[in-house]
């Protein structure tokens, strides 16, 4: 199993960028899909982008659709999450999620389906 590990979270004014990435210990993060949720103070944790193991598929929330890119590099057993024309509602503790598949085109978007996840990384975007 991998060890997953978050960074690059911080403030940020609304309108700016932040870039998180999730760096995974082992030799086996190729064989996983990878996803990123959120969590606000007093909610749910919630969907927010996911990628396949093969990287050609990708999957995002609605509210972030046009603004938030997925990538994973194998080779550098990191994925990323960049994210553009942030808004106070993104603010939130972002989670990276992995899980080992054999299927290389499948990506996941519950919570339940995912066996890893890192610590998290706060980011707060300020009006």
């Amino acid at each position: 199993q991998v060890q997953l590990v978050e960074s690059g979270g911080g403030l940020v004014q609304a309108g700016g960028s932040l870039r998180l990435a999730c760096a995974a210990s082992g030799r086996t993060f190729p064989m996983y899909t990878m996803g990123w949720f959120r969590q606000a103070p007093g909610k749910e944790r919630e969907f927010v982008a996911a990628i396949s193991r093969s990287s050609e598929r990708t999957g995002y929330t609605d509210s972030v659709k046009g603004r938030f890119t997925i990538s994973k590099d194998n080779a550098k057993n990191t994925m990323f999450l960049q994210m553009n024309d942030l808004k106070p509602e993104d603010t939130a503790v972002y989670y990276c999620a992995g899980l080992f598949t054999f299927h290389p085109e499948t990506y996941k978007t519950s919570v339940n389906d995912y066996s890893q996840w890192g610590q998290g990384t706060q980011v707060t975007v300020s009006s």
